[in-house]
């Protein structure tokens, strides 16, 4: 009813004695079809609708889940773009860029803190040679290319997935929420920091050289039948 309301423009009222043309909202046609084996309703021709409905289809139930999950990833990642109106180029072009200010900031460090800086540039970097190896690329040959391509100050560079170049991912117009960005570098560090906090793990064996079996007078009765 809302969803229907927000399409037409019209109201939801409570009673229909308190009814009134401006209640009413506008629909060039309402129509039910039968799609696959269920009947549905179309409202079709509205002036301005603020609610829409997409119909996936697939050859089969698994299929459609996917196409769903994909399509609803896809909605959220285009409406945190439109909420927060900040972009950052794809094709690991903010990792490179990162990964070299994080090893020029580690050399004025020193110490152990300057090996944890650069442990977490070499993390970073993760992201660009992930791109190269499901491109069928060399990662080591396309990360060099990405570093030297920032180091010159071409800041937008990222890894074109066909040439493995580097190309400026703004121009071709591969861009990422900075929301989706700042999540996962943020989760990952937490989960890294999670781990790290683990001072020893806890083995356990089932029994003396991790066979299982108890020995005689230890809880194993030497073998002895009951009834």
């Amino acid at each position: 009813m809302e969803k229907l309301a927000r399409a037409t423009g019209g109201k939801v009222i409570t009673s229909i004695h308190d009814i009134d043309k401006d209640d009413l909202g506008k629909a060039g046609l309402v129509e039910e079809r039968k799609v696959s084996d269920e009947k549905m309703t179309f409202v079709e021709g509205c002036e301005n609708p603020k609610s829409v409905s997409i119909i996936l289809r697939g050859g089969t139930e698994h299929v459609v889940d996917e196409l769903d999950r994909a399509m609803e990833d896809a909605l959220r990642v285009v409406g945190v773009a439109l909420e927060d109106k900040t972009l950052v180029p794809g094709g690991g072009a903010p990792e490179v860029d990162l990964a070299l200010r994080l090893r020029a900031f580690a050399s004025t460090v020193g110490g152990r803190e300057q090996l944890a800086i650069e442990s977490f540039a070499d993390a970073m970097e993760v992201i660009p040679k992930t791109l190269a190896e499901n491109a069928g690329l060399d990662q080591i040959d396309s990360l060099m290319a990405l570093r030297s391509a920032h180091e010159t100050g071409m800041k937008n560079s990222g890894l074109n997935m066909e040439t493995g170049e580097p190309v400026d991912m703004l121009k071709q117009g591969v861009l990422e929420p900075i929301r989706v960005k700042t999540q996962a570098i943020n989760s990952a560090t937490e989960a890294a920091v999670m781990i790290l906090r683990i001072d020893d793990v806890i083995a356990s064996k089932s029994g003396p050289g991790g066979t299982g079996e108890m020995p005689g007078g230890m809880g194993g009765m030497g073998g002895e039948d009951f009834e």
